[in-house]
């Protein structure tokens, strides 16, 4: 195990950002996958408590090889945020899961840059014109392409994906804080220890026993969270923010794939035309903000 770490360790900083987003889309493919195919049979919101349950039982030996570092946050405030937001996204993500499939949740996902710089212009007071006045329209004509209003059937799905996207509009921006001042894995264990808590009370208000399968497949989400906490962490250590988030445009090929082989499910051409006009705006809109970002600091 230490000669892969030390081998990935040594890739330049690119390659291992690359890597680690890989690997956290195929762990989240397959998380939403388990959870449309038991999402019938309990009800989200226990399986948002039992990932969290598992996620920290996974996660004890790791917690107490090294208590003082990953129990003692730096930015505390900053972490619970994060996990808070990480609970409703997680809400909402397994949500949609239940009524869509994994290749429209991913490609709807895509415009999540885009209401980032909608936000920017609400918080900040900034000005929508030029390159994200073009990067926003395309979006918009990605996300139409998608769902098709007045033409697909009208799915409640929808709704939660873009519940995910507002919630997770803020979110890369605290990983990437938290990348400065906290250790990889204290990210991952009290994002899990936020969301168990916040979890619980919806999960007895809707409490259905489950069976020895369900508990089954529900360790296994928490597992595959836990190890995505843990991967994505890095990802954020090595490489911007808007770096990661290009990368997740992976993710619409992996959930494709997975939903072949786990549902049967084909995405439509549409999916793969409106994902790739969403992907070519966000990038387009990455590209432009990462521009002006160096030519403020040549300035400057």
């Amino acid at each position: 195990m230490n000669k892969l770490k030390d081998a990935i360790d040594s890739w330049p900083a690119v390659i291992q950002c690359t890597f680690w987003v890989l690997i956290s889309g195929t762990l989240m493919v397959v998380q939403l996958g388990i959870v449309r195919m038991i999402a019938n049979d309990i009800g989200i919101f226990q399986i948002v408590f039992f990932r969290a349950l598992f996620s920290c039982l996974f996660i004890a030996p790791l917690i107490m090889s090294n208590p003082t570092v990953l129990l003692r946050p730096n930015r505390p405030g900053i972490m619970a945020l994060c996990g808070t937001l990480a609970f409703a996204a997680g809400t909402c993500f397994y949500f949609a899961a239940k009524y869509m499939p994994l290749a429209d949740i991913t490609a709807i996902h895509f415009s999540r840059p885009i209401f980032a710089a909608i936000l920017a212009a609400i918080v900040l007071k900034e000005v929508i014109k030029g390159p994200r006045a073009i990067a926003i329209l395309g979006g918009f004509i990605g996300a139409a392409i998608i769902i098709r209003p007045g033409i697909v059937d009208f799915n409640v799905g929808m709704f939660f994906v873009l519940g995910v996207i507002c919630v997770q509009t803020w979110n890369p921006i605290n990983r990437r804080l938290l990348s400065k001042s906290e250790h990889p894995d204290t990210v991952a264990v009290w994002t899990q220890l936020i969301v168990l808590p916040l979890a619980t009370l919806p999960a007895i208000y809707f409490w259905t026993t489950p069976t020895l399968e369900l508990l089954g497949w529900m360790a296994a989400i928490g597992l595959l969270e836990m190890l995505n906490q843990r991967v994505l962490a890095r990802a954020y250590v090595q490489g911007e923010t808007v770096v990661v988030l290009a990368l997740h445009y992976t993710r619409l090929p992996l959930a494709a794939i997975a939903g072949y082989l786990m549902f049967g499910e084909v995405a439509e051409s549409w999916i793969w035309v409106g994902g790739a006009v969403i992907a070519s705006a966000a990038l387009y809109l990455a590209r432009h903000e990462r521009r002006a970002e160096l030519k403020k600091a040549t300035h400057t």
